[in-house]
Formats: C-alpha cells, sequence, structure tokens
C-alpha cells in the first residue's frame, strides 16, 4: 500500500512516498481502509522532532482519519467489516490503510462527508473537552478566541456558538475574521492592528471575559489574562506562536481566575467514554448543520508534503485533507 514516509526528521519536502507492507491489526485494534486523513498544525512540528511526541522512525503524519473498517484485530467487539467509522491514531494516517484502537473510532452518520468526518477527533475533541469538562462553559458567558481562524479555533468559534456563548474571535487579517464571523463569532478583534487588552475591555463593558480559548501563547498570552473576569477560565490548548509565555501569577490573584491546562490526548486515554460520548455528540452536530467541520482544501495523498507547508506557513482557513 502507498504510505507517507518521514524517514529523517526535517521539513515536509523530506516526506517520501512509498510502498509499504499492508499492516495487520493486533488484540483490541482494526484496520480501517482510508477515505480520507486530516492534518493538523502539530503535524508539522512531529516531522521536524519539535512536538512532545516522538514517534519511531520511519513513520507518516497524519493524526485522524475516516474510511471502511477492512479487518478486525483479536478480541475485537462491537464493530464490523465495511462500517464506515472516524478516528484518532495518534500518527500513520497518511497511508492507505491505518490501524487503529478500536475504542477511538466512531460511527459516521450517513448524511456527513469523508472529508469532514476525518477532521473533528482532533480539533473539535480538543475543543469541546476544553469547553464541557475543563471550563464548564455556561449559556451567555463570553468566549473569546485566539488564532479564531485556524481549525482549532474555528472548532471553538463554532462549538462555543453550539454551546450557547457569545464569542469574540481573534485574529491576524481582515480576512481570517471575516471567516470566523461566517464560521458564527459575534464579534471579532485584529490583534495585529488593535490593542486586544482594550478592546476585550470594550466588548466585555468592562466586566472582562468568562472563558478565554488560547492555542497560540506567545506574546498574546498576558495581554490576554489580563483581560480576565472575576472567576474567569484561561484554557491553554497550545502554542502555535513558539514561545510558552511566562505568566505573572499575581494576576492571578488580583482577578481570582483560573489557568486550566487542556491535554486532550490524556484525557481520551483516561476518560474513552466521555471522549466517545463527545465524539458522538461531534458527528451529529457535523451531520445536522449545527457545526460546519469546514475543510479549506482537500490533496491528494501525494501532495501531502505541500498539504503540511501550507499549514505551516498558516494560510489554512480550516481543515485541511488529504485523500488516497
Amino acid at each position: 500500500m502507498k504510505a507517507v514516509l518521514a524517514r529523517t526528521l526535517g521539513p515536509p519536502e523530506n516526506l517520501e512516498i512509498a510502498d509499504i507492507p499492508v499492516p495487520e491489526p493486533g488484540p483490541g485494534e482494526v484496520r480501517v481502509d482510508l477515505r480520507a486523513a486530516a492534518l493538523n498544525f502539530f503535524d508539522t512540528l512531529i516531522i521536524e522532532g519539535k512536538y512532545q511526541v516522538k514517534p519511531e522512525l520511519p513513520f507518516s503524519p497524519g493524526a485522524e482519519f475516516c474510511g471502511v473498517i477492512a479487518a478486525l484485530g483479536p478480541g475485537v467487539q462491537g464493530w464490523q467489516i465495511g462500517e464506515r467509522v472516524s478516528g484518532y491514531c495518534g500518527h500513520n494516517g497518511a497511508r492507505e490503510a491505518v490501524i487503529a484502537s478500536a475504542e477511538r473510532l466512531a460511527r459516521v452518520p450517513d448524511a456527513l462527508s469523508d472529508e469532514k468526518a476525518a477532521g473533528l477527533q482532533v480539533t473539535y475533541g480538543t475543543t469541546i473537552h476544553a469547553l464541557v469538562d475543563r471550563a464548564q462553559i455556561r449559556e451567555g458567558e463570553t468566549l473569546v478566541v485566539l488564532g479564531a481562524a485556524g481549525g482549532t479555533g474555528i472548532a471553538a468559534v463554532e462549538v462555543g456558538k453550539a454551546l450557547g456563548a457569545r464569542v469574540i474571535a481573534c485574529a491576524s487579517s481582515p480576512e481570517k475574521l471575516a471567516f470566523a464571523r461566517q464560521c458564527g463569532a459575534d464579534a471579532v478583534i485584529d490583534y495585529t492592528q488593535e490593542n486586544l487588552r482594550e478592546r476585550l475591555r470594550d466588548l466585555t463593558d468592562g466586566k472582562g471575559v468568562d472563558v478565554l480559548y488560547d492555542p497560540v501563547g506567545g506574546d498574546l498570552a498576558e495581554p490576554a489574562v489580563r483581560s480576565m473576569g472575576w472567576g474567569g477560565r484561561y484554557l491553554v490548548i497550545g502554542f502555535a506562536a513558539g514561545e510558552i509565555p511566562r505568566i505573572p501569577l499575581n494576576l492571578l490573584l488580583l482577578k481570582g481566575c483560573d489557568i486550566r491546562g487542556v491535554f486532550w490526548g490524556a484525557y481520551c486515554k483516561r476518560d474513552p467514554k466521555g471522549q466517545a460520548a463527545h465524539m458522538e455528540r461531534l458527528l451529529q452536530w457535523a451531520a445536522d448543520g449545527v457545526i460546519s467541520a469546514h475543510v479549506d482544501k482537500v490533496f491528494p495523498l501525494d501532495e501531502t508534503p505541500q498539504a503540511l507547508a501550507y499549514i505551516a506557513a498558516r494560510q489554512a482557513l480550516g481543515k485541511i485533507v488529504v485523500t488516497p
């Protein structure tokens, strides 16, 4: 079968297209014939050895997928060959057949496309865990989303709206902000042209932010923390800016607010039933049009290097998908 391989660590252009043996599923695993695999920003890091997860070489990028079950490993129950599923595999998704744990699969509604189903696990899965489990967001609260036009940011805009929040989207260009509005944002801030702290104060009538969703980090973090309201919850999602910020802890004391970490991968291992329930909800929302599960571009599997370069250049508005 065809696979996109990182044989050495490096940029997307170092990836190779190779033929490898069709894998057999082990205990508790299934083999899925791929219909679509979604890529994420962390795939641009993992191929260069800059991510906290470092797979053994060679490996394929791609952590989430949609396809059809082709083989069941020993002990697998509740699944049948031929069922259409989406799932999470961590890496090795950019290949024609994927091995995944059976407990990390979800059935895909007939009304939902392969491409949209492939891209729900990581960004939307992270977001619903962040907003429901970590922030306990309530209807009518203000949710601020940094980096709001990327895959994770758009997921936060849409899930926040579905949960009844007032959403303020923050991004770095008029095009990105227009896209965030299209996906449901109630207000927008261009943090390259406007003072983030002042605008958040204005848009919350001086009360401050209830929940802040931050997949960016870097220089935006401290002014965002300074914008929190009393009892606010600041969600640490990731560090797309490349810099891990250092926050003065006196700000938490003065504002009576919390900084809460969101480690979706660990959550999935600790509470697989909770994650399965979240995925069932998200897939149905996507099938019903409650969330768009927006796909920006679809690349052929052979063009995975170009797809990753597109993500690394911060051009993506929503998800990037590859198909065999």
